[in-house]
């Protein structure tokens, strides 16, 4: 007798990433948990970093980007007068300064980084140059060329700590900022060099730690989690079928700018659709 096969299983899963495993590995504990091979999470956290990460399961991963375009949140502590080559506290000392700093300088010296400012991305991070992950490139021992990238900080404070090297930060920024990048950043504008450690992720898109258990114990959430921050639209029986064809709606039928996801008369998540180039574009997910 032929083995029958698993059903598949379609949804999502907010888990607070402890020390350690990478966000793959992560991704591994819940494939063997839920025996599904189509997982994948938005948003990497370094193996030393906890907290929010986001996962897809099934058809849900086709909604990865939607949940997690908007704003992230993290709290670390800047460790002054070292910097370290990975910029975090996994690195090996490059440099060292002796930096005597006040707090009201290191607060002012932060406050100037919020807004649009201009990111090198670091050898460590997972950005592609050439179809090759820049830590890929570092670990080979080649060089890369890095584009600087327009990222947006919206809040970042610090605060002293019973060690006069060592502050804690409190940052909320866009999706793409570095923030071991950021703190080096800081460490540079104070006249000296930084690095970042305990780095933690508060808040991710929607999903805040609140919404997040560990990797053996987070609940199946329905795919429509993934898309709750999003415009939403009710369809009738005919609407439904059509956007299930990939049909986009009369163009009355949306406000705003999107994307808009939408439902059918049994509160079924059926697509999403979004403008891009000036066209509209669905994103489908199959019964």
């Amino acid at each position: 007798m032929a083995r029958r096969r698993p059903a598949t299983v379609h949804g999502s899963v907010i888990v607070d990433k402890p020390h350690g495993p990478t966000s793959h590995d992560v991704v591994g504990m819940l494939r063997r948990r839920f025996g599904e091979r189509r997982i994948g999470h938005a948003g990497t956290l370094d193996p030393s970093a906890t907290g929010v990460l986001v996962v897809g399961i099934g058809n849900a991963t086709r909604l990865l980007r939607f949940a997690t375009a908007g704003r992230k949140s993290y709290e670390c502590e800047i460790v002054f007068g070292v910097e370290t080559s990975t910029l975090d506290a996994a690195g090996e000392t490059v440099a060292t300064w002796c930096m005597d700093l006040e707090p009201a300088e290191v607060a002012d010296a932060a406050a100037g980084f919020v807004g649009s400012i201009s990111q090198l991305p670091p050898m460590v991070s997972a950005v592609r140059v050439g179809g090759r992950r820049l830590h890929e490139i570092a670990r080979s021992g080649d060089a890369a060329e890095r584009v600087p990238r327009e990222v947006e900080v919206y809040r970042f404070e610090v605060e002293p700590t019973g060690d006069p090297q060592v502050y804690r930060a409190s940052v909320d920024c866009s999706a793409g900022t570095y923030v071991r990048t950021l703190g080096a950043d800081l460490g540079n504008a104070l006249g000296g060099g930084a690095h970042i450690r305990a780095l933690r992720r508060t808040r991710s898109g929607a999903f805040s730690l609140s919404d997040a258990e560990a990797p053996e114990e987070a609940v199946l959430r329905p795919p429509a989690e993934l898309v709750r921050d999003l415009s939403q639209i009710r369809l009738s029986d005919d609407d439904a079928a059509r956007a299930r064809q990939g049909t986009h709606l009369a163009a009355h039928r949306y406000g705003g700018s999107g994307p808009w996801a939408l439902f059918d008369p049994e509160d079924r998540l059926i697509a999403v659709h979004e403008r891009a180039g000036g066209r509209l574009r669905a994103t489908v997910l199959p019964k």
